[in-house]
């Protein structure tokens, strides 16, 4: 389980290692690495695999201040660095799509393509706003109860048979460490007017029942980007569905990275 000091954080990350493309893959709010356990036993055997715990999550130790999805793309970038990685396919699902896109605006000379799971360019919707806001105020002032949990987990995973395992992992995390976490999420700036910017081949995958963000934003998202050929909709899934439906979304992946794989080495 290696960890590296960067940015005054310890960053807890998983590497497969090998001579494949290398493919980044950065998970979403309350998430961790875990979260793409069968993305990696799927794919781990082509290509080089990283994943890695964000500020706030996982097994990382971070200062504990605020931060921005920004500070965390830099800290992505540092990791890539110290990984010797000049070049990666950058992968995320939700929140780790916003880190792997602000990621592909400020180094896009690093960014070989993007992988953008269940994920958005705008701002939370404001009619959940408020509801989030109570599910935030309750967590850090009178603990996460079984029955907050619960309802976390279904907008995350949906009916997953693993919940369970998620709901024990937040249970042990301290419940002050979750402000900073969560104002990153809700602070965050709208990048939709930037997504021109970004011209490298972009995989949009969405759930259909994504209880957190609509198919529609999906679509805004694949839009603005030049590289995207359309969304690529999964029956069934969550908003994490690389868990829910992991053979779909890791058949589109697959095929993404294939088609990556023939241009980087004609380069």
């Amino acid at each position: 389980m290696p960890a590296v000091d960067l940015r005054g954080q310890s960053i807890h990350f998983e590497d497969t290692g090998g001579d494949g493309l290398p493919v980044v893959l950065s998970h979403g709010f309350l998430m961790d690495a875990e979260m793409f356990e069968p993305q990696v036993a799927a794919l781990r055997d082509r290509y080089r695999m990283i994943t890695w715990d964000q500020r706030g999550h996982g097994r990382t130790s971070f200062d504990g201040k605020a931060f921005t999805y920004w500070d965390c793309a830099e800290d992505l970038a540092a990791l890539l660095d110290h990984l010797g990685i000049e070049r990666a396919v950058l992968g995320g699902m939700s929140a780790g799509g916003f880190i792997s896109l602000r990621l592909a605006l400020l180094q896009p000379e690093r960014v070989l393509g993007l992988i953008l799971i269940d994920s958005q360019a705008g701002l939370e919707d404001p009619v959940n706003v408020p509801s989030y806001d109570a599910m935030h105020e309750v967590w850090t002032t009178e603990g996460p109860s079984d029955q907050l949990l619960e309802m976390v987990a279904a907008i995350i995973n949906g009916d997953y048979e693993r919940n369970a395992d998620w709901i024990t992992k937040w249970k042990a995390q301290p419940a002050e460490a979750m402000t900073p976490v969560y104002r990153c999420l809700m602070d965050r700036d709208d990048i939709t007017d930037r997504l021109p910017e970004v011209g490298v081949p972009a995989l949009v995958i969405h759930g259909e029942v994504d209880a957190a963000i609509p198919m529609e934003r999906a679509e805004a998202l694949c839009a603005g980007l030049a590289g995207c050929a359309g969304v690529t909709r999964i029956e069934s899934g969550s908003h994490a569905s690389n868990l829910t439906q992991p053979e779909r979304v890791n058949q589109a992946i697959g095929a993404f990275l294939a088609s990556l794989s023939v241009t980087a080495l004609s380069e």
